[in-house]
């Protein structure tokens, strides 16, 4: 598999499957309260739209179909990183998790979007 200077795989399929495992694994390590329960539900199916998505852009019919599916992975991606800011963490370890699944929505999003502006 070819990785980034980062480490980060230039693969996307993989790179979205990978968050969307992160994302699962982080909600299992949450306080169970009420408000968490119901927020990890919408961030585990955001995250995992992400993927989903992005494999059927891959197998798109048209560039304006590609263009549009790759939008979905832009916008379900920012509604993850909604959910993870709403998210109930206890100690720093956690905090930290959620911080750095912040920043890869964050990262995933620009890359989105950079492939809706080179699709135009």
């Amino acid at each position: 598999m070819t990785e980034a200077r980062n480490s980060k795989p230039y693969d996307l399929e993989e790179r979205t499957l990978r968050f969307a495992k992160e994302v699962i694994a982080f909600v299992g390590i949450l306080p169970k309260t009420m408000a968490n329960i119901e927020i990890a539900k919408q961030v585990i199916r955001s995250s995992g739209s992400v993927g989903a998505n992005y494999i059927e852009a891959n197998e798109a019919i048209s560039k304006k179909d590609f263009a549009l599916r790759v939008k979905i992975c832009r916008k379900e991606v920012k509604e993850s990183r909604y959910w993870l800011s709403l998210l109930e963490v206890k100690g720093e370890e956690a905090e930290k998790r959620r911080q750095s699944l912040t920043e890869e929505a964050t990262e995933l999003m620009r890359i989105f979007g950079s492939i809706v502006e080179k699709v135009k």
